[in-house]
């Protein structure tokens, strides 16, 4: 996510922080390298020339030039700014009940994942959700839905016999209700192109059905666009909030640097995986921090308490605490840590972490197989592992013993760091990083 964005602009921070004095030029230099960072991002050029334009008229400052940290003021200012460019966080009102909320766009967008991903989340947030299939263009999209409807254990209705689409939205509106279900998503058709014929019909299910939200999906990938389609939708039909997908496949951001200025309308969630627990809520704090760099530790600690058990976290960090961290337990927590996402992601939202860090997460597999090759009282009491052993478990998990003696040194090495940290991340599992070093 960002990343090409992410690492010129650090480029840019870097060079402003080895200068203890800033001077106009500086400045100005700065922002013309920051400036073809945001366009080679695919951000609407709008965008950049009024963001530019306020960060300079800020930086050139006397409270910046004559600070005693210029660099970091400037940092500020960026930040701050990009802040105010993507918008407030905003909520979906699901006061109404049942609210019914209808999912529009483009093929492709991923529009039917998306509906899925959102019931999902609502279902766990303790609301009862309902889909409807209402894209009969595409046979597909509507076994599609069953399939993940299945999955997320949330009931779907459509009708692949009729191409009446009000009839169908009708009559799942009518399920939905038998079910007392107080959040109903439609997965309407999609186009590859914006044309008349969707426009209407979009137009059509807006009028007799009025959803109390109209959620445009779009695909950050498209970079630009994704800001045309946006506007299109807004122009024609009118859109209360935009949920941008396949953002953690996109590198340079600018769709959603760009969406909120041009459109006027914000961005609700964003999808940052495959999986129906990739979607998040859209905090555009959290995203600028992400951004420059400096992690977004409130979204890991939300991954956390919707992932790991408080009762599991709690015995984890007393035994850390006592001294008494064991291999079993490094393999419990592998365990936790794999279920919030690919560690990759997970560490680049810890504050600190070096911007190339990279790890491979077969590397968690080749762990993982080493210490389930081990006996029980092996992971309890790995001193006990010697020349023999080793050859055992290396032979059992297919590895060699040099993986073995690697992997007891760093486990060392982690037990006597968390040792002298008294368990205080224990349970976020920031010791990972250091078994894979």
């Amino acid at each position: 996510m960002f990343d090409s964005l992410s690492s010129k602009l650090d480029k840019v921070f870097k060079k402003l922080g080895r200068r203890g004095v800033l001077k106009e030029d500086d400045i100005k230099k700065s922002l013309r390298e920051i400036k073809i960072a945001l366009l080679e991002a695919d951000v609407n050029y709008r965008v950049v020339k009024k963001f530019i334009k306020n960060v300079e008229k800020e930086a050139m400052g006397e409270k910046v030039l004559k600070s005693l940290k210029p660099s970091e003021q400037v940092i500020k200012i960026v930040k701050d700014e990009l802040i105010d460019i993507m918008g407030k966080a905003e909520k979906i009102d699901l006061s109404a009940s049942p609210t019914i909320i209808m999912l529009m766009g483009l093929q492709g967008a991923g529009k039917t994942t998306a509906a899925a991903k959102l019931a999902n989340k609502f279902k766990n947030e303790g609301k009862k959700p309902y889909l409807i299939g209402a894209d009969l263009r595409r046979p597909a999209a509507i076994e599609q839905l069953y399939q993940l409807g299945e999955e997320i254990n949330v009931q779907v209705y459509s009708n692949k016999k009729t191409k009446d689409v009000a009839k169908v939205i009708r009559n799942g509106i009518k399920e939905a209700k038998k079910y007392f279900s107080n959040v109903i998503i439609m997965d309407t058709s999609g186009r590859m192109h914006i044309d008349e014929e969707l426009m209407r019909e979009i137009d059509m299910i807006n009028k007799q059905f009025q959803p109390h939200e109209k959620l445009l999906v779009v695909d950050a990938m498209t970079g630009q666009d994704a800001v045309n389609v946006a506007e299109g939708f807004e122009k024609k039909v009118g859109i209360d909030g935009v949920i941008l997908t396949k953002l953690d496949g996109d590198a340079r951001g600018g769709s959603a640097l760009s969406l909120r200025m041009v459109t006027g309308k914000p961005i609700k969630y964003i999808g940052v995986g495959e999986k129906v627990s990739d979607i998040e809520k859209f905090h555009p704090d959290r995203i600028v921090s992400r951004m420059l760099g400096m992690g977004d530790v409130l979204t890991l600690i939300e991954k956390a308490e919707q992932t790991i058990k408080e009762d599991e976290a709690k015995k984890l960090e007393d035994q850390i605490r006592k001294g008494q961290f064991t291999l079993q337990d490094f393999l419990d927590q592998i365990k936790m840590i794999k279920k919030m996402g690919p560690l990759n992601k997970i560490m680049k939202m810890i504050p600190g972490m070096p911007k190339d860090l990279d790890i491979d997460d077969k590397e968690i597999v080749k762990v993982e197989s080493i210490i389930q090759s081990m006996t029980p009282k092996e992971r309890l009491k790995p001193k006990i592992i010697k020349a023999s052993r080793k050859r055992r478990i290396a032979k059992g998990c297919g590895r060699s013993v040099a993986d073995i003696n690697r992997l007891l040194r760093r486990y060392k090495k982690s037990k006597k760091m968390l040792k002298q940290i008294g368990g205080k991340f224990g349970k976020k599992g920031m010791n990972i990083p250091n078994m894979f070093k």
